[in-house]
């Protein structure tokens, strides 16, 4: 019988895939405020949530270029 092989971590490109994150939320920011309907009314705090995401997003890349954690392999 063959041994199993020993599971290695899966790579993972931690920066890139927060990069792609604060994309989407600046798209976003963009998008709600560019079309009046998704920032007036009941929806006004659209834009405010899209940047909180942007400014936590940028927490989040701080903290991963640093190499903390889990992320001390990141790229």
């Amino acid at each position: 019988m063959a041994t199993p092989q020993e599971l290695q971590p899966l790579h993972v490109p931690t920066r890139r895939i927060v990069i792609w994150g604060l994309a989407a939320w600046l798209i976003a920011l963009i998008a709600t405020v560019a079309i009046p309907p998704l920032h007036s009314g009941d929806r006004a705090w659209w834009p405010w949530a899209c940047v909180s995401g942007l400014v936590l997003g940028s927490l989040g890349y701080a903290y991963v270029a640093r190499g903390r954690g889990n992320a001390s392999d990141a790229e």
